[in-house]
């Protein structure tokens, strides 16, 4: 009901023609998808430990949807030995997987269609330390939270594209009316884009200063020591670099 509510919001802003029913369907279309982004359930991981080829057709089964083309690979043998490799994710037992390197599999999915490698590790690495086989707090409660969480965002983050393009449409008003589509969609494109970009900041700035770590920053000034700086600096520039030879 909300997202119909919006896509009614739409139309009561959107002049009468054409080009704006097209326009708007359009973006009926995006808001939709939106709807149909679908979580692995917790409930839906398997709780026996499985081997690497299990794994792969589990994801495979289970994320079709978030595929951008038919033959996107979205999880591969290669991508978790290096995985491993570079301490995303510990090494199996025996060959097998359970059901922590399941969710912290697909938290890396997540994470890796918006950060770098060297930003991922320093997410999942101090989120393995806590909680991996955690009894206490399992990685299963907290992806459980994280994922009721991000479902309660959809409507928001619907308003907020809808308040995107609204705007964008009334910034090159006096534009010539076969260039005026083309800018309103650039216009559209970059306001996204800078939301995105906005967001990414945040989080390499949280990174850097080692939140999740805790390895020394000083909450109250808000920055490293020169020595730790530089640590911080020469750690991405080697993680990046492995990232390039694999």
């Amino acid at each position: 009901m909300a997202m119909e509510d919006n896509n009614k919001e739409i139309k009561k802003q959107q002049p009468d023609n054409k080009q704006d029913d097209r326009q708007m369907d359009y973006i009926d279309k995006i808001l939709k998808s939106l709807r149909e982004i679908q979580y692995i359930k917790p409930e839906e991981i398997p709780s026996i430990n499985l081997y690497m080829d299990q794994v792969t057709t589990f994801m495979e089964e289970h994320l079709s949807n978030m595929r951008r083309f038919e033959d996107d690979k979205l999880l591969t043998k290669t991508m978790i030995n290096n995985y491993t490799k570079n301490n995303l994710l510990p090494s199996p037992d025996k060959k097998k997987y359970s059901m922590d390197h399941m969710l912290l599999l697909i938290f890396i999915y997540y994470l890796k269609n918006v950060l770098c490698i060297s930003d991922i590790q320093s997410i999942v690495e101090p989120l393995t330390e806590r909680y991996f086989n955690n009894k206490d707090t399992s990685l299963k409660s907290i992806y459980s939270e994280i994922v009721e969480m991000e479902e309660g965002y959809v409507d928001s983050f619907a308003k907020d594209i809808i308040k995107k393009y609204n705007n964008s449409r009334k910034i090159f008003l006096d534009a010539k009316p076969e260039e005026k589509e083309f800018l309103d969609n650039f216009a559209f494109i970059c306001s996204l884009c800078y939301d995105i970009y906005f967001k990414k900041t945040i989080i390499e700035k949280m990174l850097d200063a080692d939140i999740l770590g805790g390895n020394g920053f000083d909450i109250s000034s808000g920055s490293f020591t020169r020595k730790e700086a530089e640590a911080r600096k020469n750690q991405i520039k080697k993680a990046k670099s492995d990232e390039q030879k694999n």
